[in-house]
């Protein structure tokens, strides 16, 4: 009988260490949890307040780069110095915005995007406007455009595919590419191609403007035997109105007769012959850069396939 009440008084608290422990209070996200030591291990939200990325100084001065730009378009078609101001102002500018990101802890991927953007626009900007100046090479600079568009394109595409979203488009490894990890990571020479590039084709813009002769269609010729096209001297009898000639003052003939002969052709072909060797070097970047993304990007296929057990082998 003893034993039996025994039993009968271990069972309750038997059947006691069996139930479910109590529940752990809950943490609100705001309250900072604790390690071992009784400190802070995640900072609680007030300490990391929201962030406009749109409004960084380098965003900034990104979209200042934008106007500028959109004003020298504007000024193109017949004000070359103020246009060469504004478009030149915007292109150095593209040097500040990095220099700020830099100094205000402020480089974000939207900034890089945003740079490469305002890059690839402006210059397509003017090499249509080239195009347009000189139609006998308009091929070439059509050919320039898409150069330029497509590497660029393809190089980004491949870094954030194949390097991930947190890989810059700058990181280039020297072991895919010498030529593309000199050309991003020294900045001295990533300065130098981008400005001599950019030198070359404004002095081919300010040389539109330099010409004393125009295109023997355009005006009649001095006599009926002579094969030499009208120059623009003053009392030049093949020098009539632009009115007379030309029903749209925006045509293709009007502009290149405003455009002749307002500048001294001097100093844009100096500027264009010492800068044509880097702007074919920039070309030639450009080609390499195309190729190693294409590479790349075929390598990332070819694992891909591997992974899902392709090419299937054939049915005998």
């Amino acid at each position: 009988m003893s034993s039996n009440k025994a039993s009968r008084k271990k069972s309750p608290t038997r059947k006691g260490a069996s139930r479910s422990p109590a529940p752990k209070e809950k943490v609100s996200a705001e309250q900072p949890l604790l390690n071992g030591t009784g400190a802070a291990a995640v900072a609680s939200k007030e300490e990391h307040p929201y962030e406009n990325i749109f409004l960084f100084w380098p965003n900034i001065i990104g979209y200042v780069r934008i106007v500028l730009a959109l004003g020298s378009l504007y000024y193109m078609p017949l004000h070359p110095r103020t246009c060469t101001i504004l478009y030149s102002v915007s292109c150095l500018l593209d040097a500040l915005d990095g220099y700020a990101a830099r100094y205000f802890s402020q480089s974000t991927r939207f900034g890089a995007v945003l740079d490469m953007v305002t890059d690839r626009c402006t210059t397509a900007c003017l090499l249509v406007f080239l195009a347009s100046a000189f139609p006998r090479w308009s091929i070439v600079f059509q050919g320039l455009i898409s150069l330029d568009l497509a590497s660029h394109y393809m190089h980004m595409y491949a870094t954030l595919v194949m390097g991930g979203s947190g890989e810059s488009h700058k990181k280039v490894d020297r072991s895919r590419s010498y030529i593309l990890n000199l050309y991003y990571t020294n900045k001295t020479v990533l300065f130098l191609f981008c400005a001599l590039n950019e030198i070359f084709f404004i002095a081919l813009y300010l040389l539109s403007f330099s010409s004393p002769l125009l295109s023997p269609s355009l005006l009649q010729l001095n006599d009926a035997t002579s094969s030499t096209p009208g120059t623009l001297q003053p009392g030049n009898p093949s020098h009539p109105s632009a009115a007379s000639l030309f029903a749209n003052p925006w045509s293709a003939g009007a502009l290149e007769l405003a455009r002749a002969n307002k500048l001294d052709s001097f100093w844009p072909w100096v500027l264009a012959g010492a800068s044509f060797p880097v702007m074919a070097g920039k070309q030639i970047i450009n080609v390499v850069q195309l190729v190693k993304a294409s590479r790349w990007l075929g390598e990332g296929d070819r694992e891909e396939r591997r992974v899902k057990g392709l090419p299937l082998p054939r049915k005998k």
